[in-house]
């Protein structure tokens, strides 16, 4: 009897688990943060395999993707600091948006929105990225 008791633990522990790694908003947002530390660590193949199909149509090259990030992009592409603010799900998980409060190196900061689609096989890519200066400091 123990030893169902404890299976039955380690399953319902494990189902609890999983569901919880499954959040479309959770998801999304490791997602997000694993293409900045690629951005970070100037990994063109990482950083590209998040982008949607349809950024992909644009930029069919992985590094004039790359360069576009980095020339349009800093604060994405290399952020001082970054934390995640607001998290916004669409029609049940199929647009995610994420609010990415950042400080750049060169002390401004910047609000990136990120749109983040599921894919028809479930994942999710990122659809698009953008990004506003927040002149008003709100304080610490």
């Amino acid at each position: 009897m123990r030893a169902f008791l404890a299976v039955f633990i380690l399953c319902a522990a494990s189902f609890i688990t999983t569901a919880r790694a499954e959040d479309p908003i959770d998801t999304t947002r490791t997602m997000i943060e694993a293409q900045i530390k690629a951005f970070l660590h100037d990994d063109v193949d990482t950083a590209y395999s998040y982008a949607a199909p349809s950024i992909k149509a644009i930029y069919p090259d992985k590094n004039v993707f790359f360069a576009m990030v980095k020339k349009s992009y800093q604060p994405v592409y290399h952020p001082g600091n970054y934390a995640f603010g607001r998290s916004r799900s669409i029609d049940n998980g199929a647009m995610i948006y994420h609010e990415v409060l950042i400080s750049g190196r060169d002390g401004k900061d910047w609000t990136a929105i990120y749109q983040v689609a599921r894919q028809p096989d479930g994942s999710y890519k990122i659809n698009g990225v953008q990004i506003l200066p927040n002149t008003d400091s709100k304080g610490i």
